[in-house]
């Protein structure tokens, strides 16, 4: 057996092993894998906490070290021995700050996968995230988003979101508004059990976006698109970009010359650091130019770069994640771009620090040779850097339907037909804890029909009707469902349930439910595929013009063969059966009464319901009605 032929054997038996990990974990397994993650890295933080503190002590006697030196060199008078141990303690500082950085970094670094860790346990107790609820994209227009809580706190984008850039936020709502089609779909849904595959990469490409703030990306993007080219221009006059590349060397010969010959040289040596001097500050204000935008971002920079180049790594086999790479130059390593970006930005935020950026623009002209090679790094980057930098994006996305399909290993990819019909097993709402949770059995008949859903309040209509939308949106965005089983062609969902009046648009409720109503009139008489949601339609109305106006509304839905979903008070509208017995089914959610106690199953029965509850809630409050207000 050759060895590509072993490579092959092994890499598919580890890949193998890892999705069958990946799918076997039960979400008590899921969750104690969080906290012991916690405990781990709450050891880490501890043991880094005190590598940090031990540095701090030694820059401390670094500097007293330097501090005893110019006293020693002031009562001894001037020897070479002293201008020589005078470096010995700032090169000693100097090496000491990069090993602060280094371990404050990964200080930073383990509590932002400590984070992660937590946020994800939090998820699993308590339905809690950290991340953005997606309040921002609610809107009361759209089709179904406000009443199936798409967006907003304690809503499905809440449940899901783990994105921090602000595309990879767009991603996520606009593909939680907008049915994809059955290619895509399927696509996404092999892409996000590839990513399974890889689910503890994750969460380490997650802390490492963890401190970017949703804006400092796009800043970025427009820093090297927009300004920089322009900001860069003075760098490239050829007399201050041959001095900055020959300062270093005129720097060292002139020193070495005053240390071993004295006199004049000294003169001379202190007036090239104060030529350096003045020229850093002639140019300082188009370094501060450059410099703004990038002031700091030196470990966003790599954590890009290393986000970028885990995507690289990973020979991926979807189709879906093979098109962020569409176009990319394979021989180009777009991470080792932001990389070295990283490194130069890195090198210009020494100018943070007033004694290291003094004696280093004195000596070397520090920041005018960042500005330098921040030039040369432009000139030779890739275009295709905005591409990887939106391909972080794309990923993130990605990762949050990946994350869902992690904690939630009893959820399953819903079939996708070109068949019309919805078929359903124990479909349960995503947003109830599961352990209250109760599942039902759904699907529709091969043709369109008009179910109307009778029962008691709070016996759960308005759940079920939710529990359906909600579930064909998850499925539309390529994700897992929460059922044992889903299968359902492509539907436009229109719900009508949470209707509000406006102060301010002067809007009564009836006007808006009629504007509702218009919208999805409009809607299902022009698309084939309208899926119609409504609970207890024309609340704002008499009841006789409540249930005339339903009823004509059912009809139409009939007419149009618009498959929908009716909840309602209204038993007189479950009669209408016998008027459609092929286009319209009765189901209804009862109410057990014992003792004068109410108890609800959340079971969904076929037939129209026998028994309310309005009688009994009423005289909880002291009203009650007689027998004969009550027939």
């Amino acid at each position: 057996m050759s060895k590509a032929h072993q490579d092959f054997i092994k890499l598919l038996y580890l890949t193998t092993q890892r999705i069958f990990k990946y799918m076997l974990k039960t979400k008590e397994e899921i969750l104690n894998s969080y906290q012991n993650h916690i405990l781990v890295q709450q050891n880490l933080i501890q043991v880094l906490g005190r590598k940090l503190n031990n540095i701090s002590f030694s820059r401390l006697g670094l500097f007293v070290a330097e501090l005893l030196i110019v006293a020693l060199m002031i009562q001894q008078g001037f020897h070479w021995i002293f201008s020589v141990l005078l470096f010995i303690p700032v090169l000693l500082f100097l090496m000491q700050v990069k090993k602060q950085v280094k371990v404050q970094q990964e200080l930073e670094y383990a509590k932002q996968l400590l984070w992660i860790f937590q946020n994800e346990e939090d998820q699993v107790l308590r339905h809690k995230n950290g991340y953005s609820d997606g309040k921002n994209y609610e809107q009361e227009q759209h089709p179904y988003a406000s009443d199936l809580d798409i967006y907003g706190p304690a809503s499905l984008y809440s449940l899901l979101n783990r994105c921090k850039t602000v595309k990879a936020q767009d991603l996520l709502a606009r593909h939680l508004g907008v049915p994809l089609s059955k290619t895509e779909i399927e696509e996404r849904q092999t892409a996000i059990e590839e990513l399974g595959g890889h689910i503890d990469d994750t969460f380490h490409f997650r802390a490492k976006l963890q401190a970017h703030q949703p804006e400092q990306l796009r800043n970025i993007e427009r820093k090297l698109v927009h300004e920089l080219p322009l900001q860069l221009h003075f760098i490239r006059h050829r007399f201050l970009k041959s001095y900055v590349l020959l300062v270093p060397f005129l720097t060292t010969v002139f020193f070495i010359a005053a240390l071993f010959l004295g006199g004049l040289c000294w003169n001379f040596f202190a007036l090239l650091l104060l030529f350096n001097a003045g020229l850093t500050f002639l140019n300082l204000s188009r370094i501060n130019q450059v410099y703004s935008g990038f002031s700091g971002s030196a470990n966003l920079l790599k954590a890009f770069s290393g986000t970028i180049a885990w995507t690289e790594g990973i020979s991926w086999k979807s189709a879906y994640i093979l098109q962020f790479f569409k176009g990319a130059n394979q021989q180009v390593s777009v991470s080792a771009k932001i990389k070295k970006l990283s490194s130069i930005i890195q090198d210009f935020d020494a100018r943070l620090n007033l004694l290291v950026a003094s004696f280093l623009n004195l000596c070397f002209l520090w920041d005018l040779r960042c500005c330098l090679r921040l030039s040369k790094w432009y000139e030779g980057s890739s275009e295709q850097i905005l591409q990887g930098l939106y391909r972080i994006s794309q990923f993130e996305e990605l990762i949050c339907f990946a994350t869902l399909k992690y904690n939630e290993p009893s959820w399953q990819f819903p079939v996708i037909s070109s068949v019309f019909g919805l078929k359903a097993k124990s479909l349960g709402h995503p947003l109830i804890e599961e352990k209250i949770r109760v599942a039902n059995d759904f699907e529709l008949q091969p043709q369109a029909t008009v179910d109307v859903v009778t029962g008691s309040n709070m016996a759960g209509k308005s759940t079920f009707l939710r529990t359906v939308g909600i579930n064909m949106v998850l499925a539309y965005a390529g994700a897992p469902v929460c059922a044992a089983e889903l299968s359902l062609s492509i539907f436009n969902v229109l719900s009508y349930m949470r209707i509000k009046d406006s102060l301010n648009d002067q809007t009564s409720t009836f006007k808006a439910e009629l504007n509702r109503l218009k919208m999805i009139l409009g809607h299902s008489s022009e698309q084939e595929n309208a899926f119609v949601l409504i609970d207890e339609m024309l609340r704002g109305t008499n009841s006789r013009d409540k249930y005339l106006g339903s009823k004509v509304f059912i009809q139409k839905m009939i007419k149009q063969h618009t498959p929908a979903l009716f909840a309602t008070h209204d038993l007189q509208l479950s009669e209408m059966v016998s008027a459609y017995p092929e286009q319209l089914r009765n189901y209804h959610f009862d109410i057990q009464i014992t003792e004068h106690q109410m108890h609800f199953d959340y079971r969904l029965k076929h037939g129209p319901c026998k028994t309310f509850n309005a009688a009994i809630l009423l005289k909880q409050i002291g009203l009650s009605l007689t027998d004969e207000e009550s027939a």
